[in-house]
C-alpha cells in the first residue's frame, strides 16, 4: 500500500515546487532532474519519493531509465482550494483601488 501524504506538504519545500516546473514542461528521468540542482542525487530521489507519496507526479519505468511526469489533474485540485484565497485578494485589491482613485479625485477636484 502506498503512503498518501498532503499535497501541501510537498510544495511547502521550494526543491519540491522547483521540480514541479520542471516537469510541467517535460517528462524527466531522475538524472535530468538532478542535473538542475546543486544537491546530491539520494536528496532529489527523498524529494522525488514525496512528490509521489504526495501524488503529484508518477513515475514510469522505460528500461533502466525512470521517468517522472507531472499528474496535472491532481494540480489542479491545489489550484482549485487556492481559488477562494485568490478570489479574495483580488476583492481586496480592487477596494483598495476604488479607494486610492477616490482619494486621488478628492486631492485633484480639491
Amino acid at each position: 500500500m502506498k503512503l498518501r501524504r498532503d499535497p501541501f506538504q510537498a510544495i511547502a519545500d521550494p526543491t519540491r515546487r522547483a521540480i514541479l516546473v520542471l516537469l510541467t514542461a517535460q517528462t524527466m528521468s531522475a538524472g535530468a532532474i538532478a542535473s538542475n540542482f546543486d544537491v546530491a542525487r539520494p536528496t532529489i530521489s527523498k524529494h522525488l519519493t514525496v512528490l509521489s507519496e504526495c501524488d503529484l507526479i508518477q513515475s514510469n519505468q522505460q528500461g533502466r531509465e525512470i521517468f517522472y511526469e507531472l499528474k496535472v489533474d491532481n494540480m489542479k485540485k491545489i489550484d482549485q482550494w487556492l481559488e477562494q484565497f485568490r478570489k479574495i485578494w483580488e476583492d481586496r485589491f480592487d477596494n483598495l483601488d476604488n479607494y486610492l482613485a477616490q482619494l486621488q479625485n478628492k486631492k485633484t477636484n480639491g
